[in-house]
């Protein structure tokens, strides 16, 4: 009799049991979500890409025609570069930016509709579930990255394919530390019209010192000492010196300094949402 319980059990146990996806898999699946979600969101791919195309015609073929007015001024000005030359790399990063920074967003919609809460009950691991969300949000800002990195080629010319594709890796870093900064921002907010104003806080300020649009070294010294610790600046710099070989900042040095926040960002989003729960 003892016999036939223990195999009754044995039975209830096994049956019981919850399903528990790999590491992998669960990183895989969050990560195709975020992409799915985007390519079904033709109105978020056309704002993506809408703000850099404004900055890139109002912005840079404006000042671009001022500076051609200047002869030779305009290549001393930007270290042998046209002005287009010089702010491509810039519109490329700027885009990879926004969207990432965006991506934040989303993290606040799916707690409002119980997405979320669905996420942190699963039996996946949670590191899996939020590196799965970043790594699919940086692919979706490297395509947009990708779209206007195509559009600042044709317009201020090729650099070349070996120069395009080094130009794109970098993007890439920057999608995951933009990505990485706005999730974590987000992670802390419950409001959508707040989670726009801290961005906007946040992101404005380090575009203008980021040198996408003037280069930094006539700039005031504590304007320049921000500007170092400004993550989209050695993003700029690295891309605008693989792109066009025109670099104020060693290039191993920016592309630490890339890494090193990306990374940085990367463990605090995994340590927070590890110790989210939601009521």
């Amino acid at each position: 009799m003892s016999r036939e319980l223990a195999t009754v059990d044995e039975g209830l146990r096994g049956s019981s049991r919850v399903y528990s996806p790999g590491f992998s898999s669960a990183l895989l699946a969050m990560a195709y979500r975020q992409v799915a979600r985007f390519l079904v969101a033709r109105s978020r791919m056309a704002n993506a890409v809408i703000m850099p195309v404004m900055w890139l015609v109002f912005f840079g073929l404006g000042w671009s025609a001022a500076f051609s007015t200047l002869r030779g001024v305009e290549r001393a000005l930007f270290g042998g570069l046209e002005y287009l030359e010089f702010l491509a790399p810039g519109i490329v990063i700027m885009s990879v930016f926004m969207a990432g920074f965006g991506s934040g967003l989303g993290v606040i919609w799916d707690r409002e509709f119980g997405y979320l809460k669905e996420v942190l009950v699963s039996p996946a691991p949670r590191q899996a579930l939020i590196l799965g969300r970043l790594v699919g949000d940086s692919v979706v800002a490297l395509v947009q990255g990708l779209l206007m990195a195509v559009l600042v080629s044709l317009v201020a010319g090729w650099p070349g394919t070996a120069r395009f594709l080094a130009a794109l890796a970098a993007a890439y870093v920057a999608a995951l530390a933009s990505s990485s900064i706005g999730t974590f921002i987000a992670l802390s907010m419950r409001s959508p019209e707040g989670f726009h104003v801290v961005i906007n806080l946040i992101m404005m300020p380090m575009l203008f010192i980021s040198g996408a649009f003037y280069p930094i070294e006539p700039l005031p010294e504590w304007l320049k000492a921000l500007a170092y610790i400004n993550p989209l600046y050695y993003a700029v710099d690295l891309s605008r010196g693989l792109m066009y070989g025109v670099h104020s900042t060693p290039l191993t040095l920016d592309a630490i300094g890339l890494l090193a926040v990306s990374a940085a960002f990367i463990a605090l989003v995994v340590a927070k949402f590890s110790k989210t729960y939601l009521a």
